[in-house]
């Protein structure tokens, strides 16, 4: 047997007898052990064979290179009771000592049976989700301190961690299969938890990963190229991501069940772009909709948005202050309001500081805020919480002493790469800093934006160092070389000068020797991770760790203390 991954689950679950789960499904039976449902009870859910928990259903599912029904011989061995599968899967199994539930697509209804399986726990839950393709993870973190603010005892799911109060899980997924999804909302329910913030990932919506779930509030950050590996175009893309805003039509899986749409109820959208202003178009009257805008994009007329952000200043160091304007209610309301406003809705002027650079951070805060007044928490208590965040691996300093700024930054897209380096640019107004950026892109992903990343580099920087992100089974150096088109496709009048170091060690290594006082390093696209995949392998690897070994062996590193801030 293959060892069992770490599992997240309530330490009483409910019961459900297995007769329940085939009215609910509507599956029929087969195999040994058909007509034995009397006393079967399942009290868990779980596709991972290996993970699999005595008194579990395994869901046998088709996959993209194995069906799961190949491993249910060793899912009954680890304590399974029932197998739900397909009928090629009911092939696959053959004879088994437990009944074997065969429907059509089992993963259609995976989702909300997880949720019948653990008791419909984020009905007891304010699940709060984002989604988007920038910035899920610096808000979702934003948004978490304005809740714990509020005195509220909270969770994280995202590409970082799962949170659970005080437990840490680093995160395989941005958003967990349903079954781990549910089993997760069970354990929070069972410690206490009253609000949840979850990343909600295009893959999740399109794959059903979030069915069954009931979200208090839906939240949309933004929409630019990614993940066109799995989707079709921008359009398949943009509707996975407005799932979870609109209802797809639905049918439950029975009249009688307590099923719902994925789509949130209420709708916090940031219209900055034009795919978040299409989407608070097209949600309609169907949920309340909350619009915030930073002021970057056109707004339509009589359509004014119900957040703002005014007066934007960059301080020392980065930090960033503006004022968010909103929609107030008693006790709310900004002191002296002008004679005009006295018979409008009242307003609520918050003054807020981030210690995170970039315009689009502006954006974060500010739809931070509007979730958060949204969920029902004061906003000027979330607005002073946002003060003392940081996100790992997001516009993160490393210090060894040098004089010149040294970034890390998960930017792994081309709208991402073109965000931050404006930001850093932003920075080196006024001097005669040069900019340096590290860079390269992942394997077995949208192989389309590679030379876009490469020409967005190359037209911000003095010099683009390219190197190797995580390859996975692609051959490094072809990734390499997509990069490097774009970047040397431009004008040598438009770019910095382009090299390319495979080894990302020390290609970072580069950077740091060449950079001078008042200069930028930025290593982009790894962030907070720290492993590097290559050819089915994860070798440790941290650029912040990576980058403070090599900043502190330039400053002087026998008296130099390393600081990753």
């Amino acid at each position: 047997m293959q060892p069992s991954p770490q599992v997240l689950r309530p330490a009483v679950p409910p019961s459900t007898e297995l007769q329940t789960v085939v009215e609910l499904t509507g599956a029929r039976l087969s195999g040994v052990g058909a007509g034995e449902l009397s006393g079967v009870v399942i009290t868990g859910i779980e596709q991972r064979s290996n993970a699999v928990q005595a008194g579990d259903l395994f869901a046998g599912l088709a996959g993209a290179h194995a069906h799961g029904a190949r491993f249910a011989a060793d899912a009954v061995e680890r304590g399974a009771v029932a197998v739900l599968t397909d009928a090629a899967g009911a092939e696959l199994i053959g004879s088994l000592s437990v009944p074997v539930l065969v429907r059509e697509n089992p993963r259609a209804v995976l989702g909300e049976l997880s949720a019948s399986i653990y008791g419909n726990p984020s009905q007891r839950l304010q699940v709060l989700g984002i989604t988007g393709t920038s910035g899920k993870t610096t808000t979702s973190y934003l948004v978490e301190a304005g809740l714990s603010a509020a005195g509220l005892r909270t969770a994280l799911i995202g590409t970082i961690e799962t949170r659970i109060g005080g437990q840490r899980v680093p995160s395989a997924l941005t958003t967990p299969e349903a079954p781990q999804l549910h089993a997760m909302f069970a354990l929070m329910v069972e410690q206490g938890v009253q609000a949840v913030v979850m990343e909600v990932s295009s893959h999740a919506l399109a794959l059903g990963r979030v069915d069954g779930v009931r979200f208090a509030v839906g939240a949309f950050t933004n929409l630019s190229q990614d993940h066109l590996d799995f989707h079709a175009d921008f359009e398949d893309y943009y509707a996975a991501k407005r799932k979870l805003f609109v209802p797809d039509s639905h049918t439950p899986l029975s009249q009688t069940s307590s099923s719902w749409s994925v789509a949130a109820q209420t709708c916090v959208i940031c219209v900055d772009d034009a795919w978040g202003r299409r989407l608070a178009r097209e949600v309609g009257g169907r949920a309340p909709v909350v619009a915030v805008s930073t002021g970057l994009g056109p707004v339509a007329e009589g359509a004014e948005p119900d957040w703002s952000a005014v007066a934007v200043t960059t301080l020392d160091g980065g930090e960033q202050q503006f004022t968010a304007v909103g929609p107030g209610v008693r006790g709310q309301v900004s002191p002296e309001p002008s004679a005009a406003a006295a018979d409008s809705a009242p307003v609520v002027k918050l003054d807020v500081r981030l210690r995170l650079p970039g315009r689009y951070n502006i954006a974060n805060g500010l739809l931070a805020i509007a979730v958060c007044a949204a969920a029902g928490v004061d906003p000027r208590v979330a607005a002073r919480a946002l003060a003392e965040v940081d996100v790992p691996g997001r516009m993160q300093r490393v210090d060894c002493g040098q004089d010149f700024l040294a970034v890390v930054d998960y930017a792994h897209k081309p709208a991402a790469v073109e965000s931050v380096i404006a930001t850093l640019r932003e920075y080196l107004k006024g001097s005669n800093g040069r900019l340096a950026v590290v860079v390269g892109a992942g394997g077995d992903r949208d192989a389309g934006k590679r030379p876009l990343m490469g020409a967005t580099a190359a037209r911000g920087a003095e010099l683009v160092i390219i190197t190797d992100d995580n390859p996975r089974s692609e051959d490094p150096a072809a990734i390499r070389a997509a990069v490097g088109a774009g970047a040397l496709g431009m004008a040598e009048s438009e770019r910095g000068e382009v090299t390319e170091i495979g080894d990302r060690a020390a290609a970072i290594a580069a950077a740091v020797d060449w950079a001078r006082s008042g200069d930028v390093v930025l290593v982009a696209g790894k962030g907070h991770e720290t492993g590097q995949e290559i050819a089915g392998v994860k070798y440790p690897f941290d650029d912040r760790e990576v980058l403070a070994e090599a900043l502190c062996r330039r400053s002087a590193p026998d008296d130099k203390d390393l600081t990753v801030s």
